[in-house]
């Protein structure tokens, strides 16, 4: 990709996550449940991309960790995150020559830098965001982004659709056959993960992104699972261990998943047991 020469420089190197935000039905149930469960505030401003002229800015301590709007019918649904792009239009021209397909923009967004909407080459939604200079995005605490995975059928062409579009690097974590995990990273650094959906998906389980949300080691995962249940949620997958921290895969009043880690409580072993498909009505 290249940078314009009169486009001033991303405050964000790309593919970077840049923010995270969760397409909604109702955007007061979906605020009340992560407001009781993360103590996130929120803050409404226009926005002419959304079904209706409104996003609410979630913050911790008045610092922004995420979005929440109203999805268009026929929209797809639940947690997403933004990649950083340092120039949208370049952005989409490599996403349509990768296999991808854009589905909106570059569309600008009021004192927010410009956004692209597209579905990449293994069908999943995904989110490019060219932001302004004095962009902010808490992450890496607890109740805030802490990574997230694509889960896909077909690993090759995911691999190929970011590795090119980014240059990431690319590691393989499992055995690439009974468990086909790839960290893709920058400067050796892990940025996102994927994963190829085994047994517990079924096989028209449509590609889709899992945001996962750090928790506090004091609070721990188990406590946020029973808490989700209280505002009105579902525990999908109960607390397991893994190596990179103790989690579960829980999903809001409206079905949307996330995951939440507690990264200090790591296991050299895979811990989790074969469940029902999440994403399966």
């Amino acid at each position: 990709m290249t940078i314009g020469p009169s486009s001033p420089p991303s405050p964000v190197p790309a593919g970077i996550p840049c923010w995270i935000e969760l397409a909604c039905r109702e955007q007061a149930v979906a605020e009340r449940f992560y407001g009781a469960l993360f103590g996130w505030e929120y803050t409404t401003q226009r926005d002419p991309a959304t079904s209706d002229g409104r996003y609410a800015i979630a913050t911790m301590t008045d610092f922004p960790v995420g979005g929440l709007y109203r999805a268009a019918p026929g929209a797809p649904l639940g947690w997403m995150p933004h990649l950083s792009v340092p120039h949208t239009a370049s952005a989409a021209e490599w996403v349509e020559h990768l296999g991808g397909r854009i589905t909106l923009g570059p569309a600008p967004i009021p004192r927010r830098g410009t956004i692209l909407h597209a579905y990449d080459a293994c069908g999943a939604p995904v989110v490019f965001w060219e932001v302004p200079p004095d962009w902010e995005f808490v992450t890496g605490i607890p109740n805030t982004f802490s990574g997230a995975d694509l889960n896909t059928h077909d690993g090759v062409a995911a691999d190929h659709f970011y590795t090119k579009l980014f240059t990431y690097g690319s590691h393989q974590i499992g055995d690439g056959e009974s468990l086909d995990y790839v960290e893709w990273l920058i400067e050796h650094e892990p940025v996102l993960y994927r994963y190829v959906m085994g047994s517990e998906y079924s096989l028209d389980t449509p590609p889709h992104w899992l945001v996962y949300f750090d928790i506090d080691p004091a609070r721990g995962v188990d406590a946020v699972a029973g808490e989700s249940l209280m505002h009105g949620g579902t525990v999908v997958i109960q607390p397991y261990d893994t190596p990179f921290g103790r989690m579960a895969i829980l999903a809001d009043p409206e079905g949307a998943v996330f995951a939440v880690i507690d990264h200090s409580r790591v296991s050299e072993d895979w811990g989790r047991a074969e469940v029902d498909d999440p994403y399966d009505d």
